[in-house]
């Protein structure tokens, strides 16, 4: 499933690097718990959280994820978007809950590699 399907699953909005959205995910993870993200995350992680601050764009930088979806309707700051444009890093919004958000990734068949 490449992010741009996940997107879709999700009625997410993309607000930043467009240019990337046929990337494949290979792995998923959803955790407000930046923590968690640290110890059990990999390089090219689709990241599902509900935390919206300068946290998370950093964790995403050093654990070089492939995208971060903020869900229940979060939305961040344009300095977290800036943060992520220079980085390369998608950012996708969605109204949609983390529960809701992952068991609809799974039921889609991009659950194989959750964390």
């Amino acid at each position: 499933m490449t992010i741009k399907e996940a997107a879709a699953i999700l009625d997410a909005e993309v607000l930043t690097c467009e240019d990337r959205l046929d990337q494949e995910i290979r792995t998923l993870c959803g955790s407000d718990m930046m923590s968690e993200v640290l110890a059990f995350t990999q390089e090219g992680t689709f990241l599902l959280t509900g935390l919206c601050n300068p946290q998370v764009m950093r964790t995403a930088e050093m654990m070089d994820l492939m995208c971060v979806v903020f869900v229940r309707g979060k939305k961040p700051t344009e300095e977290m978007l800036e943060m992520a444009r220079e980085e390369g890093l998608v950012i996708l919004a969605t109204r949609t809950g983390m529960y809701n958000a992952c068991g609809k990734l799974f039921v889609a068949g991009a659950g194989s590699g959750c964390i």
